[in-house]
């Protein structure tokens, strides 16, 4: 195992974050760590890095015992943070550079290494250029290159797309798969549940601090929700539910002006929505956005 976390907890005075927490990352895998705000993602990550200590429990990342051998650990861990820190002193190069040198990297080595690296986050042509001349998508994609500057067996991304556009989503995306490929291995925050469904190989979803449920997305999606989802939207979605909807659906909530009708034969809602007026509708599968919601509440969380 890459990452092992047996009953991890941490308190901050009286609020307890996290409360018994336990997963493994295999070697190879992208395993997603999923929750709303405030479920001790942030915590957990911290903690697996030797940044704050636990209260209790024990960790073991690429083979040693966090905290008490953190910094051996830390070289052989690559991180993407939230918020980028670029130094924006500096050019493209020069921050890949000086980072390596914090592992003691030498020179020669960096200068056969940093090339490639800026290749595969698509910035070859900008190793000169300052920080501050980058869009957002190149920011975060040389943020990534960074964090492969040491080589790493393990890469942890904490919201890695965050505020990029679709596109500059997708060429993250695109370099974590090809990562993934050459054997690295990734734990992965986020809040887009595409993202997650697409990159990892496993799921836990924490709430509060504890884990509720942890597997692949497809087994999480079948073992928790209904196969079929309609959406029924408009001015007269809410009295449409309440005469129909709550009947033929196995089961019905509310998000705004939407109802989301959850069921296994969706024919009979699509046959009732056939002759509805006021409303129009969106039928699909359920997807990892309706098993999150369902696990963790509608809810707003600050």
């Amino acid at each position: 195992m890459v990452v092992s976390v047996a009953g991890l907890r941490k308190s901050y005075g009286v609020n307890e974050v996290v409360r018994g927490l336990d997963f493994e990352i295999r070697r190879g895998e992208c395993f997603g760590l999923l929750g709303p705000n405030g479920a001790g993602k942030t915590t957990t990550l911290r903690c697996c890095l030797g940044l704050i200590d636990p209260d209790g429990g024990t960790i073991e990342v690429v083979g040693e015992p966090v905290p008490q051998a953190a910094r051996q650990a830390r070289v052989r861990i690559g991180v993407v943070p939230q918020q980028d820190n670029l130094d924006p002193d500096f050019t493209v190069t020069e921050n890949l550079v000086i980072y390596g040198r914090y592992f003691g990297i030498d020179r020669a080595t960096l200068d056969a290494r940093i090339p490639k690296l800026l290749d595969f986050a698509g910035l070859a042509s900008k190793g000169g250029a300052g920080i501050r001349t980058l869009s957002g998508g190149m920011k975060r994609r040389l943020t990534l290159a960074r964090a492969l500057v040491n080589d790493p067996e393990l890469l942890i991304l904490d919201e890695p797309t965050t505020g990029l556009d679709p596109q500059a989503r997708h060429l993250i995306w695109s370099g974590l798969r090809q990562l993934l490929s050459q054997g690295k291995t990734i734990l992965l925050t986020t809040h887009f549940m595409d993202e997650a469904e697409r990159l990892a190989t496993r799921l836990a979803v924490i709430d509060h601090g504890t884990m509720i449920a942890c597997d692949t997305p497809r087994a999480l999606i079948a073992a928790h929700v209904e196969p079929e989802v309609i959406e029924v939207y408009g001015d007269d979605a809410r009295a449409w539910a309440d005469a129909h909807g709550r009947r033929l659906s196995s089961r019905l909530e509310f998000a705004g002006e939407t109802a989301f009708c959850y069921a296994t034969d969706p024919q009979p809602l699509l046959d009732a929505l056939a002759h509805a007026t006021g409303v129009r509708y969106l039928h699909r599968p359920a997807n990892l956005e309706d098993l999150f919601i369902k696990l963790t509440g509608r809810e707003l969380r600050d």
